[in-house]
C-alpha cells in the first residue's frame, strides 16, 4: 500500500494516521476499524469471487466499502498496519465448535503485531463478536475487554488457545503464515455444506452502543445489552438496511445458495 491508498483506508475506518506504531495506536485502530468495517459473508451469495490478495481486500473493504469475513478483514488490516510501520505476522488458527473440537486448519486467521514501544499483541478484527482491543500476546491471566473476559493459554502442543468468558473460541499455531496459505480455508468456507458461512447469511457491526446484525430478514439492534429485533418484508427494505446500517450499497438481496456435500466443521 502506498500513502494515498494508505490515507485513504485510514478515511474509511475514520482514523487518523498515527505518529508512530505504538500500542495506544494499535488499540485505537483495531477499535476503530471494528466500528466501521461490518464483519460480513455476503460475496458467498451474491457469487462474488474472494481473491486472498492485499490489493483485491484493500479494493474491496476500501474502494467498494464493504466488510468481509475473517481471511479478508483480517488480511486487509495487516496490509494497513504493515504500511503504517507495525511488525505483522498472520497466525492459522482452528475455531473450536460447539462440543469444543477444534475445526479445520485455517479455519480462521489472527495477527501477531509488534510494536515501536515493545508491544506484542493478538490482533483479530475478523471473528465477528470478539475483543475490542488487542490482546497481549505474552498474557496469561485474564484480559478483562469491553467485548468480554478473554483468556490465552498454551496447549500441550505449544499452541495458543483463546477463550472468552471462559469459552474456548480458538487455537492459534504460532508459525508465521502467508495470505495465500489461507486459500483452502477460504475456499472449504465459501463451498462446504458444513461450513457456517454456506448455510447462513451475516452482515454484522460493533457500534458505540453495542452491536447491529442483518441476517437473512432479521434486523437486531443491541443497545446497552438490550436486543430488539425486527423482521424486514420487503427486499426494499432489506436493501435500505445494508445501506443505512452498514454503509453497503447491493443491486439484489443476498440468499442462502444449496451447497452439495462437504465436510468440516465451524466458521471464523
Amino acid at each position: 500500500m502506498d500513502f494515498d491508498q494508505t490515507d485513504a483506508y485510514l478515511r474509511r475506518i475514520g482514523a487518523e494516521r498515527p505518529a508512530a506504531a505504538t500500542t495506544r495506536a494499535l488499540h485505537d485502530l483495531h477499535l476503530a476499524h471494528l466500528l466501521a468495517v461490518p464483519f460480513e459473508n455476503l460475496s458467498i451469495h451474491l457469487d462474488e469471487d474472494i481473491e486472498l490478495t492485499e490489493d483485491s481486500l484493500v479494493a474491496k473493504v476500501v474502494g467498494a466499502h464493504r466488510g468481509g469475513f475473517c481471511y479478508e478483514l483480517n488480511g486487509a488490516f495487516a496490509a494497513l498496519l504493515t504500511a503504517l510501520g507495525f511488525e505483522v505476522t498472520l497466525l492459522q488458527a482452528r475455531v473450536y465448535d460447539a462440543s469444543g473440537q477444534p475445526g479445520i486448519p485455517y479455519d480462521h486467521l489472527a495477527l501477531r503485531v509488534r510494536t515501536s514501544d515493545g508491544g506484542d499483541l493478538l490482533a483479530d478484527i475478523g471473528f465477528g463478536t470478539h475483543s475490542h482491543y488487542p490482546l497481549v500476546f505474552g498474557e496469561r491471566g485474564d484480559q478483562p475487554d469491553p467485548g468480554g473476559t478473554f483468556r490465552i493459554a498454551e496447549t500441550p502442543e505449544g499452541d495458543l488457545a483463546v477463550s472468552r468468558d471462559g469459552t474456548a473460541q480458538y487455537v492459534v499455531d504460532l508459525r508465521p503464515r502467508a495470505l495465500g496459505d489461507f486459500t483452502s480455508g477460504a475456499w472449504w468456507h465459501r463451498t462446504s455444506p458444513r461450513s457456517h458461512f454456506t448455510q447462513s447469511l451475516v452482515c454484522s457491526l460493533l457500534t458505540v452502543t453495542g452491536r447491529i446484525t442483518l441476517s437473512g430478514r432479521t434486523l437486531t439492534t443491541t443497545t446497552a445489552g438490550e436486543r430488539h429485533t425486527a423482521e424486514l418484508a420487503t427486499d426494499t427494505e432489506v436493501l435500505d438496511a445494508y445501506a443505512s446500517h452498514f454503509g453497503i450499497a447491493l443491486e439484489q438481496v443476498p440468499h442462502v445458495k444449496k451447497t452439495g456435500s462437504g465436510g468440516g466443521d465451524d466458521a471464523s
